[in-house]
């Protein structure tokens, strides 16, 4: 019973350490970066400018500006269309991030393949 508990442990994947607000700062910002959910489709695109400041699209075309700060061990989200915080667990992987909702549990991975970022109001995309 004991070996097979230690070999199901073996092959959990290791978790990693959380990534610091300066090591997310520097993965992300001047950079679109788009998402794929556990089904391998794209969840959602999101830019990173200066000063913490974020550019969300999860539909083409409806964009969502907002910013991220650090609490504790997560990075966390708020946006002008909803100001409760959306947090994540953030880990910088070998093919970048991965990052796990505090609230669902849903894990998101970054994509290798860039998606566009497209908003219906051009100037949100002149912003950053």
């Amino acid at each position: 019973m004991r070996l097979a508990a230690l070999l199901l442990l073996a092959a959990l994947p290791a978790r990693a350490d959380p990534v610091t607000a300066e090591a997310f700062a520097a993965h992300v910002t001047g950079r679109t970066l788009a998402f794929t959910g556990p089904d391998g489709e794209i969840f959602g695109v999101e830019r990173y400018g200066p000063d913490r400041q974020v550019l969300w699209s999860a539909t083409p075309g409806t964009c969502q500006t907002g910013t991220w700060f650090a609490r504790d061990d997560e990075i966390c989200f708020t946006y002008d269309t909803d100001p409760w915080p959306k947090c994540w667990d953030v880990a910088l992987t070998d093919d970048g991030l991965r990052v796990t909702s505090t609230l669902t549990g849903l894990t998101l991975v970054e994509a290798q393949d860039t998606a566009p970022l497209v908003c219906d109001d051009p100037l949100l995309l002149s912003r950053f």
